[in-house]
């Protein structure tokens, strides 16, 4: 399997070169000023990283998913139940007001609630992640 991962990177990195070296020797200003050579040289680059990223997801989500079910199940499921209920908490004490943004546009209240809520989340885990190491800090004093 290492054999083949190993020809499929070199293969993808050959691929990747090839294509940036055909960008780089068109010049920015032609590609700037043709809309057909920004599809014909551009695109083929764009679809090779979004193979990759589609790859790298994909691989990513598997690996976690296998071993999310490798270990402990209930603590793995206790932790994700905790994380679903900071995020309700953040969601449930945010305000969400219609807010104009800096180019004009309009951001709903409910868009405006999730940052709300996204921003609430963050303190609450970082309070806690600052509270466990400090907790960790004391009980090792403690302990020696």
């Amino acid at each position: 399997m290492n054999k083949v991962s190993n020809i499929f990177k070199i293969l993808v990195g050959v691929i990747g070169a090839i294509l940036f070296l055909r960008i780089f020797y068109t010049g920015d200003d032609v590609i700037e000023s043709e809309a057909a050579l920004q599809d014909s040289i551009l695109a083929p680059l764009l679809y090779v990283a979004y193979g990759i990223l589609a790859l790298v997801i994909i691989f990513t989500l598997g690996f976690s998913i296998k071993e999310l079910f490798s270990g402990n199940v209930v603590k793995t499921l206790i932790s994700l139940g905790v994380f679903i209920a900071i995020i309700a908490v953040s969601y449930g004490i945010a305000s969400g007001t219609e807010t104009v943004l800096r180019d004009g546009e309009m951001l709903s209240a409910s868009g405006s609630r999730w940052v709300g809520a996204g921003l609430n989340a963050f303190y609450i885990l970082a309070i806690l992640a600052i509270a466990a190491m400090l907790a960790s800090s004391v009980k090792k004093l403690i302990i020696r």
